[in-house]
């Protein structure tokens, strides 16, 4: 068994038992793309502007809460996971919420799917999982239409209060994942050369503190990033909203940008050198 095998029976093994946990219909849809505490998502939206009619491949779905929001707004969505059992679920959560999701088990780097198919990929959390990163780029690259969109956010490895979250949530991830570097974004270039990137999340991550110092929020028993959707302005909306716009300040500096907890990174398959004409 080759290394890259190895790594796709672990993620599956995980995300397996990750969705044997769940329960179909407990998952959170429209906060994860409207909540304050979703801004990665909400500036995707603006960013692809309408989906209506557009093919979309979710590719690392989940539980399919990405998957269902796109088909509400009219995206012809292809959902996919290496996992099974995530896929089921997806399914059924589809059919609850009355929408049409295809959805198909395929690993990142082999997808299986005709080249050209989709107008936007969209990409959550999956690329910090993916070693061969050249090979799911390219896979990516692939699928998508001449002048559609690529869109993937992802945590980013430099922020010490992260690493520290990271080191005491051992039981909430994959031990072979690996959040994304400088080089990593580079690499996004070679394939996408017109991709930028934003970032997101900085003083913000005071909610964390607040998560394990004050509300005794146990990081191995409750997904912190799930809890965050579930806040309202209401309740923290006083303190955290001056802070994201702090943030949003403080992050668009060179230097400082790497040292957030997530990053969005979009751009358009153009042509190449190389590419067949």
């Amino acid at each position: 068994m080759n290394a890259n095998s190895a790594l796709h029976d672990s993620e599956r093994t995980f995300h397996d038992n990750w969705a044997a946990a769940e329960t179909a219909g407990d998952v959170e849809i429209i906060s994860a793309f409207e909540a304050m505490t979703a801004p990665e998502n909400r500036f995707i939206l603006k960013k692809v502007g309408s989906l209506h009619g557009r093919k979309l491949l979710d590719i690392g779905t989940g539980l399919g809460e990405s998957a269902i929001y796109f088909a509400k707004l009219g995206a012809v969505v292809t959902a996919v996971d290496i996992s099974p059992k995530m896929i089921e679920i997806c399914a059924e959560n589809a059919r609850r919420h009355g929408v049409v999701v295809t959805t198909h088990v395929a690993t990142g780097e082999d997808l299986g799917l005709q080249a050209e198919s989709f107008d936007i990929v969209y990409a959550a959390n999956l690329l910090h999982h993916i070693h061969d990163r050249e090979g799911f780029l390219g896979n990516m690259r692939r699928v998508l239409k001449p002048g559609g969109v690529f869109v993937a956010w992802d945590p980013l490895k430099y922020n010490p209060a992260i690493k520290v979250y990271r080191r005491k949530a051992t039981d909430m991830r994959t031990p072979d994942e690996m959040p994304l570097g400088l080089e990593d974004l580079r690499r996004g270039k070679h394939f996408f050369p017109d991709l930028q990137y934003r970032s997101f999340w900085l003083t913000t991550l005071l909610l964390f503190l607040k998560y394990y110092f004050i509300d005794g929020k146990n990081p191995n028993r409750e997904r912190y990033w799930k809890v965050i959707l579930r806040e309202s302005p209401g309740a923290i909306g006083w303190w955290f909203q001056p802070l994201q716009a702090l943030d949003r300040a403080l992050l668009y500096l060179p230097g400082i940008r790497l040292l957030a907890w997530n990053v969005v990174q979009w751009g358009t398959k153009v042509p190449l050198k190389g590419d067949e004409k």
